[in-house]
């Protein structure tokens, strides 16, 4: 992904940063500069924001390393303006794992936040008035930040444990109901209160703080993503792939030219095609190859056609190729049946299949 810095692995999980933090870096050195702060005042918020950010990747580190032992991988923590995201190969069905995976982030800040209570003399900062109290923690020192810390870890632990997806606490929510309700149901009910969630967070900032539309927004589309993700493998469940395949496609040779994949392009409505040589597979040419070589139509497919693929049996659930497309790079799958080529598969197949299963109902 284009703008993300890449700050290294922990236990093969990549960490990455997203461009936009440097927006929230930015934004708060302006806030402090538009209220008369000095060179110590901002230096202490912009490190208090990047070490704030560590605990949000030991956060997600929590998550990631409690599905591990699951046997559930975790792709990558991306971190953004708004905490950070553990792209999990998928989420725990079982009820107690993900209970556990979700709380494990939360616990990992209770964690840093008793051990900074325990290093600085807490209850002292209760003692003073608040006009007193304001003086004190204005002042740049680093017991001040401990604090400051302190509190952003609090606020960490009860912020994601509001019930509302995509929060922790949407999914300790849904995992409590599936105990009892089962997963599409339990999905249903806290997917909705996280919607209702939502759209209050959406009015407050209206009137009060224009940050919190923001949130709004991400937990309402997290919600309702969530549920309609669930909604869609309780359809799928029992289906394998050769249900939903494509079963007519076009073969393209390595010697052939592209003008022969532009022709086959624009004469039906396959996007991606494979390649075969003697029956047997030897690339994909997707649509983006095709249109990126469609000024050298003398070019041959051979040249251009990805070597690096993935092949699907027929016997293999839908669910699970849903699973394989939020891993890899692509959404399409060449289908075989005893190592021989009999099909592909793609989004826009499952998709279809889906719709006309939905139809039935």
């Amino acid at each position: 992904m284009k703008g993300v810095l890449k700050l290294g692995s922990v236990a093969g999980i990549k960490i990455e940063v997203h461009w936009t933090f440097t927006l929230l870096l930015l934004w708060v050195a302006l806030i402090e500069v538009q209220q008369g702060a000095n060179l110590g005042r901002i230096i202490l918020n912009e490190a208090l924001i990047l070490i704030l950010f560590v605990c949000v990747i030991l956060h997600e580190l929590g998550h990631a390393l409690t599905a591990k032992r699951f046997k559930i991988n975790t792709q990558k923590i991306m971190l953004l303006p708004i905490g950070g995201v553990a792209t999990l190969e998928k989420i725990p069905e079982k009820p107690h794992q993900e209970l556990l995976v979700a709380f494990a982030g939360p616990a990992v800040n209770v964690v840093i936040a008793i051990l900074l209570a325990i290093a600085i003399p807490l209850r002292s900062y209760f003692n003073f008035d608040a006009v007193v109290l304001e003086e004190i923690l204005y002042e740049p020192t680093f017991q001040n930040f401990l604090f400051y810390l302190f509190i952003a870890n609090v606020m960490l632990v009860l912020f994601n444990l509001i019930p509302a997806f995509p929060m922790d606490g949407g999914r300790v929510l849904r995992a409590l109901l599936s105990f009892k309700l089962g997963r599409v149901d339990a999905t249903k009910i806290a997917s909705g209160i996280g919607q209702g969630l939502a759209i209050l967070f959406f009015v407050l900032g209206l009137f009060f703080n224009p940050f919190l539309i923001l949130i709004a927004l991400f937990i309402f589309m997290g919600a309702y993503g969530e549920n309609q993700m669930v909604q869609q493998q309780s359809i799928l469940a029992g289906h394998t792939v050769k249900d939903a395949m494509m079963y007519y496609i076009t073969r393209l040779h390595p010697e052939d030219t592209i003008q022969k994949a532009i022709d086959t392009l624009l004469a039906g409505s396959e996007k991606d095609f494979v390649v075969t040589d003697d029956n047997a597979i030897v690339g994909i040419l997707y649509q983006k190859d095709i249109l990126k070589n469609a000024a050298k139509p003398t070019q041959l497919i051979g040249d251009v056609m990805h070597t690096d693929f993935k092949t699907i049996e027929t016997t293999t659930a839908v669910v699970n190729v849903l699973e394989l497309i939020g891993t890899e790079k692509t959404s399409f799958f060449p289908v075989t049946k005893n190592g021989e080529l009999v099909g592909a598969i793609d989004m826009n197949n499952i998709s279809e299949f889906i719709l006309l299963k939905t139809a039935k109902k």
